[in-house]
């Protein structure tokens, strides 16, 4: 007997999810990852936003305050109250926010040890690091 079509889009939603909450898990205190980085991780089908909507079901196993944009800011004020706890559980782990409200992603971006970076001629890559001034040849 085969389900009801809406039974597996709800099975393939809840996989999409789980497979992004798999990643935050992951994250150790102290340190975030961004939307984009973990839609590249996963791959085709995987976007920032996509991500982002993920989270909004994230259950209280999963440490969804860990997970902010590619600049370095929340990107929660509009959706959790009060609009400034995301910031505040992360500062309670560690992580500092400049005056404009973002963290240095030199610092506090986690890269998972089992995960390869992409090609190094890839452009779009999140996994590589700038160099430090004291690293820049001049």
């Amino acid at each position: 007997m085969k389900r009801p079509a809406q039974s597996s889009k709800q099975d393939d939603k809840s996989k999409y999810r789980e497979r992004v909450y798999e990643i935050v898990r992951r994250i150790p205190r102290g340190r975030v990852m961004t939307y984009g980085q973990i839609a590249e991780l996963l791959g085709e089908g995987y976007t920032p936003r996509t991500v982002g909507f993920a989270m909004h079901d994230a259950d209280d196993a999963t440490p969804w305050h860990r997970i902010i944009n590619a600049q370095g800011a929340i990107s929660t004020g509009g959706v959790v109250l009060p609009h400034d706890k995301q910031q505040r559980l992360l500062e309670t782990e560690g992580v500092r926010f400049d005056k404009t409200g973002r963290c240095d992603l030199q610092t506090f971006l986690w890269i998972p040890k089992d995960q390869e970076p992409a090609a190094e001629g890839s452009q779009k890559s999140l996994f590589k690091r700038k160099s430090s001034p004291k690293e820049t040849k001049r």
